[in-house]
């Protein structure tokens, strides 16, 4: 962050970067009342239930010291909107804890620009929230709707069904790699590509939405293939083989990273935020044409059977990646 804004208060920055006009009305954005109280008061649509999630990024930790601040406004929200993609919610609204060690006018611009961008895309309204001094730290949670009944879980999976993920692998793992070290001059427009991954992740919300009543279970990629997807097999109580020759790769990962270490990188590397989901294998043609839809790479890498745990293959052999998947105490 660059130097202090020191006439800028607590309110005046709130009021100034995040208290926008509404330009709804009650009914159709569901924010009864917004900023400016003590909370927000909403209403859901009928017949449905709230979705809730949570998220906190930390300079340094989830994102490298000087990172560009609309990447880090873009980033916030989308993490959220992810874990509420892949319960199958429609998003509405959100609240912002935002700590910084500064008040910087130019930061803050481009934070909610990039905030802002990103919520107007998916109709999400900034209810409330709070601001304080201290190290970077930025908490978003998201609240949205799904009809009642109709969320999609972790614990769906059945013997049979077929693992599909959104997407491509490893990219944003690539994306931070090249963040931090210059890639080689015959890779850099490669590289480029893959750091966007990163800056600027993609969250599958109208995937998940579509995904309602055809997927059986589903989760949001964030700790990497290895990290997640022991949780989805736990949840639903089966096992599930991986060919690992079958994951999505990018040409931009193929292109600037070796065979090996991309394989690698769409194994472990987490921050991808692409959805994995659990499908009746009659179904799958359904889940390929709301992919279709949406112009959105859907790909088959695996099937649950009765059992426990993962078990990776590698054209047609056993495979043990000797990797793990993002740990934040590990």
């Amino acid at each position: 962050m660059n130097a202090d804004t020191p006439d800028l208060g607590e309110f005046e920055l709130i009021r100034r970067f995040f208290q926008r006009r509404r330009t709804q009305r009650p009914e159709l954005s569901g924010v009864v009342l917004g900023i400016g109280d003590d909370a927000a008061v909403l209403a859901l649509p009928p017949d449905t239930e709230l979705v809730a999630a949570v998220d906190t990024l930390v300079a340094g930790r989830h994102f490298p010291h000087g990172t560009d601040a609309r990447s880090v406004g873009h980033r916030a929200l989308a993490v959220n909107l992810s874990d509420l993609a892949a319960m199958g919610a429609t998003p509405a609204w959100a609240t912002l804890a935002l700590t910084m060690p500064n008040v910087n006018a130019e930061w803050l611009e481009g934070f909610s620009a990039g905030l802002f961008n990103l919520a107007d895309a998916h109709n999400v309204s900034l209810v409330g929230g709070d601001t304080t001094r201290g190290p970077l730290t930025i908490s978003v949670q998201v609240l949205g709707h799904v009809p009642r009944g109709t969320a999609l879980r972790r614990s769906g999976a059945r013997a049979g069904d077929l693992l599909a993920v959104t997407g491509t692998l490893g990219d944003a793992g690539a994306g931070l790699k090249f963040s931090v070290a210059m890639p080689m001059p015959e890779t850099r427009l490669a590289a480029a590509d893959l750091i966007k991954r990163f800056d600027y992740p993609t969250p599958r919300v109208l995937f998940g939405i579509a995904a309602r009543g055809i997927a059986t279970a589903a989760m949001d990629l964030s700790d990497g293939l290895i990290g997640d997807l022991p949780k989805l097999a736990q949840a639903s109580g089966v096992a599930v083989r991986v060919a690992v020759e079958g994951l999505p790769l990018s040409d931009a990962l193929r292109t600037a990273i070796p065979p090996g270490e991309a394989r690698d990188l769409a194994l472990a590397a987490g921050d991808d935020y692409e959805l994995l989901l659990a499908v009746p294998a009659i179904r799958y043609p359904d889940l390929k044409a709301a992919a279709d839809r949406l112009n959105l790479r859907l790909t088959p890498i695996g099937e649950f059977h009765d059992g426990v745990g993962v078990t990776w293959t590698r054209d047609g052999y056993k495979f043990e990646p000797g990797l793990h998947g993002w740990d934040h105490f590990a």
